[in-house]
C-alpha cells in the first residue's frame, strides 16, 4: 500500500528522532578516527614497531584493561594468537583481564588495584611491550600495572582518551583517541588495535 511508514520485523514503524541519533552516533565516531592525524598516526606505527621489535626478540605482548577495555584487551590479543588477515604462524600474547581465579583471588586477598601489577610481576620479562588500556588515564589498576612493568624493564604502551593524565607520563608511548566520550574513545582504541595487527602482520610475515 502506497504512503505507509517502513517497518521492521516486528513491526514497530522507524523512529525519525532515533535515526537521526543513530547517524549523529556515526558520525562522531568517525570524526574521532579522522582526527587522529599524521602525528597520532605515526605513533600507532611506532607501537607496532616496538611489538614487532618484541616477537623477533622472542618476546611477548601483554594487554590488560577495565571493563569495556578488558574487551579491547581480550580482543586485541585474541588476533595476534590466532590471526588477523593472514595465515601465519601465532605469536605470543596475553590478556591479564580473562582469568577469573586469578582476578578474584588478587582482588579478594590483597586489593583491586593490584589485579594487573601482580600478574606482571610474575609473568612479564624484559623486552615484553605491556599495553594497558583506560579510556581516563587514571585507573589506579591500569597506574599500578605500568609501574610493575617499568620495575620488571618491559616497555609501554598507554592507550587512553584526551588528558589521558596520569597514565600518558607513565608510558615510553602513548596512543591518545581525540574524545572526551567513553564509547567514543573505545571505539577508536579498537581502530588502532586493528592497525596495529594489520601492520605486525605485514611486518612479520609479508
Amino acid at each position: 500500500m502506497r504512503g505507509r511508514r517502513p517497518r521492521n520485523r516486528q513491526g514497530a514503524p522507524a523512529n525519525k528522532n532515533e535515526v537521526e541519533l543513530v547517524l549523529a552516533a556515526l558520525q562522531e565516531s568517525a570524526r574521532a578516527k579522522i582526527e587522529l592525524g599524521p602525528d597520532e598516526a605515526g605513533r600507532i606505527a611506532l607501537a607496532a614497531r616496538m611489538m614487532v621489535d618484541a616477537f623477533r626478540g622472542g618476546h611477548k605482548v601483554i594487554f590488560f584493561g577495565n571493563g569495556g577495555s578488558a574487551a579491547d584487551a581480550q580482543h586485541l590479543a585474541a588476533e595476534l594468537v590466532g590471526k588477523f588477515g593472514k595465515v601465519r604462524a601465532a605469536l605470543p600474547a596475553i590478556a591479564l583481564n580473562v582469568n577469573t581465579s586469578v582476578l578474584t583471588s588478587i582482588s579478594n586477598d590483597i586489593e583491586y588495584s593490584a589485579v594487573f601489577s601482580r600478574q606482571i610481576e610474575a609473568l612479564a620479562s624484559p623486552g615484553d611491550v605491556v599495553i594497558g588500556i583506560s579510556t581516563s588515564g587514571r585507573s589506579p589498576s591500569i597506574l599500578e600495572g605500568i609501574r610493575a612493568a617499568r620495575l620488571k624493564g618491559a616497555r609501554t604502551i598507554g592507550m587512553t582518551g584526551l588528558g589521558g593524565e596520569p597514565l600518558r607520563r607513565m608510558v615510553d608511548l602513548c596512543l591518545s583517541a581525540p574524545s572526551h566520550k567513553t564509547p567514543r574513545i573505545q571505539e577508536v582504541h579498537i581502530t588502532m588495535g586493528h592497525i596495529i595487527c594489520e601492520l605486525v602482520e605485514n611486518k612479520l610475515f609479508g
